[in-house]
């Protein structure tokens, strides 16, 4: 609380001190929970905006790395529990970094900022918190409720080997920056997140075209000087773009993805496509893989992105028969299984979740692979995997 007296307004630091003050700190230790680790704790840092697509790729990288009772904290609000965002099993803990707003939805009335901006994150704490996780100490952080907006009693959160957090600002600051291990930004560009809203509020809601891009224009200047820059510090960049096979797209339902990484990073060996190094593009529809229109097409080559040099593979399309994909997967390297096939598994398991179908779902159990890989690398410490008895052909 002395942070929070230290920076705080004084509408929301009332809120918070009232809250906290008639409720003990809640223990994970009642149902699903989090067990105590003392080894070491690798921190891994998913930066995104809203409706991007973290909750899916959270689930696909705690499914990499495995373990049991995967669930929210203590069992989640409709088992008993509380409110939370965080998710753990045995190996992961994934902390939503909305739990470390300023102020509760009331406060930002006061203050009339977002939640993108900057200032209304407590980024000191937030450190303070993570570099006690990352030495293996257990903490209590409040909780961010989305439902009524407010910052709940804390609950308690013991470390793993693996600890995600996820959210607006993961690389904001350079203090907690420099404690994360490995770093990814989900980069949805604005067509597609046009694209999406009017799927989502415009067919599905009922809303009108302008209200959508009137939510979209006041929310577009804090993100665009708050979270977009992010993109510089990213280890892995998944882009997400309309497709280039269609022209003037504006459905979004067909994608360009591009899987964006960052040269020269220590024990991360870059995915590549047929030959090391080499710019190739290529069609692999035909016998193997079966493509509807507008068909599928892939690209591998050097680039630079955000001043940084990058290694990139690209997508374009969508997958007709994901037991197909294993046709794709054998062309690439360096993809981090463990088993032939389990990145065209792993795609088969989520094959309901969204994006399953395209580069999106596909980039993100690459990155759930690679990032289990550099695990390994930087820990010694080997994941456990069954391979299944077969696999597709």
């Amino acid at each position: 609380m002395q942070l929070l007296l230290l920076v705080a307004p004084s509408v929301a630091f009332v809120l918070t001190s009232q809250l906290t003050a008639v409720r003990p700190v809640r223990s994970g230790r009642q149902a699903i929970e989090a067990k105590a680790y003392d080894g070491q704790v690798v921190l891994i840092g998913v930066a995104a905006d809203s409706g991007c697509g973290k909750s899916t790729f959270m689930r696909r990288l705690t499914g990499i790395f495995g373990g049991e009772n995967v669930g929210p904290l203590g069992g989640g609000f409709d088992n008993g529990g509380w409110e939370t965002n965080t998710l753990v099993s045995d190996q992961v803990t994934v902390i939503c970094l909305d739990d470390y707003h300023l102020n509760d939805r009331e406060g930002r009335k006061v203050t009339k900022r977002t939640a993108l901006d900057l200032a209304e994150n407590d980024f000191d704490t937030m450190y303070e918190q993570l570099k006690a996780l990352k030495n293996g100490e257990t903490i209590n952080k409040v909780i961010y409720n989305h439902v009524n907006g407010t910052l709940d009693a804390p609950e308690e959160i013991t470390p793993t080997p693996i600890v995600i957090v996820e959210g607006l600002h993961p690389m904001a600051d350079e203090r907690v920056r420099d404690l994360l291990d490995f770093s990814l930004y989900l980069d949805i560009t604005d067509d597609v997140k046009f694209a999406w809203k009017i799927q989502r509020d415009m067919i599905e809601r009922g809303h009108s075209l302008e209200s959508i891009q009137a939510s979209i224009e006041a929310r577009k200047p804090d993100f665009d000087a708050f979270v977009a820059p992010q993109r510089e510090f990213a280890d892995v960049t998944i882009q997400v773009l309309p497709t280039a096979l269609i022209p003037d797209d504006k459905e979004g339902k067909i994608l360009r993805v591009r899987f964006i990484q960052k040269d020269e990073k220590q024990n991360y060996d870059a995915t590549y496509l047929f030959d090391e190094g080499s710019t190739i593009e290529w069609t692999p529809c035909g016998k193997k893989l079966t493509c509807s229109y507008p068909g599928i097409k892939f690209a591998y080559g050097p680039d630079t992105f955000m001043g940084n040099e990058v290694t990139v593979v690209e997508m374009d399309g969508k997958f007709d028969n994901l037991q197909e994909l294993i046709y794709v997967e054998s062309h690439l390297s360096n993809t981090g299984t463990k088993y032939y096939g389990e990145l065209t598994s792993n795609m088969v398991k989520m094959g309901d979740s969204p994006g399953s179908d395209n580069g999106t779902g596909f980039f993100q159990t690459l990155a759930s692979l690679k990032i289990r890989e550099f695990y390994e690398n930087i820990t010694g410490n080997k994941v456990e995997v069954d391979a299944p008895a077969t696999v597709a052909a």
